[in-house]
């Protein structure tokens, strides 16, 4: 069974207290969630395997730890998830990055694809799907029925804000994938908002609304 982990880490919670209010510009809005990111993508890799290596400091020889196993990708759900890409690559700047390009149907609220890129050896990484809110879940199960139909089955979902249903919905659809979430919401609304939320999060990021 997956874990979920929501993130207690005092600067977590702060920085995500800060871009909830609606009075946060598009810059410093976009500059925050990209910090918020990273530090989600740090307790995120906790779990990658290391291996022994030599080497000569200029000191000594030393036995270091590497990271090993299945190199690493960033998939981020377009259009939001663009801005949480570049604080994960601070910490992993040899990540590849795919895209998967979804929006949700204003009648049904169910994910509709628009655009697939993904590395050609996507299969053989380990994978990190990024998308600043977990609502109904629609997309992200969506984003990672694509993945696994490409062969993926190492597969980690990160977002920043999460709603109940949403975690509910992702994780019965996809019980392999760990979840990491930011802070867990109350509800959803009529709308498919999450409730307090931040709004919409693709808009905030790129000053459209």
């Amino acid at each position: 069974m997956a874990k979920v982990i929501v993130m207690d880490h005092p600067l977590i919670q702060h920085k995500i207290g800060f871009i909830r209010n609606k009075t946060t510009g598009t810059k410093t809005f976009r500059e925050t969630v990209s910090e918020i990111a990273m530090l989600i993508c740090y307790e995120a890799t906790r779990d990658l395997q290391l291996s022994d290596v030599e080497i000569e400091t200029p000191v000594a020889p030393a036995v270091v730890k590497q990271l090993k196993g299945k190199k690493l990708a960033i998939v981020p759900i377009l259009r939001a998830g663009l801005g949480m890409v570049d604080g994960m690559l601070t910490l992993i700047p040899a990540a590849k990055v795919g895209h998967i390009g979804l929006y949700r149907d204003p009648e049904t609220l169910k994910p509709v694809e628009y655009f697939c890129k993904l590395p050609a050896d996507v299969s053989q990484r380990e994978i990190f799907v990024v998308d600043p809110m977990l609502a109904t879940g629609g997309s992200s199960i969506a984003a990672i029925d694509m993945l696994k139909q490409h062969g993926c089955r190492h597969i980690h979902f990160l977002c920043i804000i999460a709603a109940p249903e949403g975690v509910k919905a992702f994780t019965e659809a996809h019980p392999d994938v760990d979840l990491y979430i930011g802070a867990l919401d109350d509800h959803l609304n009529d709308h498919g908002y999450i409730v307090p939320g931040l709004g919409d999060a693709g808009d905030r990021i790129f000053g459209t609304k």
